[in-house]
């Protein structure tokens, strides 16, 4: 009797429908390379570094000798403020009495690049440094039209290789303009 009865379904209230979620479009496809450095700005910022520019120029920031032997780890700054923080270093084991001498001068590096003291203390953890790949930057490819006779000489003298070769691109595009 009670047994052979079928439990009553429960009933549905009126007026409220279970709705499907559905994400939100974004307009048109974009490059991955784009999207990029959101993705990359969220993880730095929860491992602790506001800036991502400071673990990928490291190198230009510390120097190519340093940025071999140690690498930022964290920056964790007191709460609520964007100065005063504390440098996490990674050094590697045989390296850390030289660091420990060189602190000084990477805290000002990194406070230049900052533009402010965003470094007040650094902590040194010992351990393994990921080296920077050493990237070779391509060279321009040498031009075919010669440099002007009278301006040859004199670029010569120059020993900055970066200023001659943008100075001699500008002689060749005068040149080319006096005919």
């Amino acid at each position: 009797m009670e047994r052979d009865a079928k439990p009553k379904a429960p009933a549905k209230r009126k007026g409220t429908s279970a709705r499907q979620y559905e994400r939100p479009r974004g307009g048109s496809a974009r490059a991955v390379g784009d999207l990029m450095p959101h993705i990359g700005r969220t993880a730095f910022r929860r491992f602790g570094f506001v800036q991502s520019s400071v673990v990928s120029r490291w190198p230009e920031i510390v120097g190519e000798r340093h940025a071999r032997v140690c690498a930022p780890e964290s920056i964790r700054f007191p709460p609520g403020e964007k100065s005063d923080g504390i440098l996490q270093l990674v050094v590697l084991p045989a390296h850390t009495p030289i660091i420990q001498h060189v602190i000084p001068e990477i805290m000002e590096r990194v406070n230049r690049f900052f533009g402010y003291k965003a470094v007040a203390r650094v902590k040194m953890r010992q351990g393994a440094v990921q080296a920077a790949p050493l990237e070779e930057k391509p060279k321009a490819p040498p031009s075919l039209k010669p440099i002007p006779m009278e301006l040859g000489d004199s670029l010569r003298d120059i020993g900055d290789p970066e200023l001659r070769a943008v100075l001699e691109g500008l002689a060749r595009s005068l040149g080319g303009q006096e005919t």
